[in-house]
C-alpha cells in the first residue's frame, strides 16, 4: 500500500493530535480528584495508545 503526499501528510497530523491528547489526558487524570472523571480520563489513554500504535501501522517506511 502506497499513500500520496497528501495522505501520509494527514496522517502525521492526526498522529500529533492524538498524540497532544494523550499527553493532556495523561497529566489531567493526575489532577482531578473525582474518581468517575479520572476513569474517564485513564480509559482515554487507553484508547489513545491504541489508536495510536493502529495508526503507526500505516505510516511510510524508509525505503518503501
Amino acid at each position: 500500500m502506497t499513500l500520496g503526499v497528501h495522505e501520509t501528510l494527514e496522517l502525521h497530523e492526526l498522529m500529533a493530535f492524538k498524540s497532544l491528547c494523550l499527553t493532556k489526558s495523561s497529566t489531567m487524570s493526575g489532577m482531578v480528584e473525582d474518581n468517575e472523571l479520572k476513569n474517564l480520563l485513564t480509559q482515554d489513554v487507553t484508547q489513545t495508545k491504541n489508536h495510536i500504535q493502529t495508526l503507526q501501522q500505516f505510516v511510510p517506511r524508509k525505503g518503501q
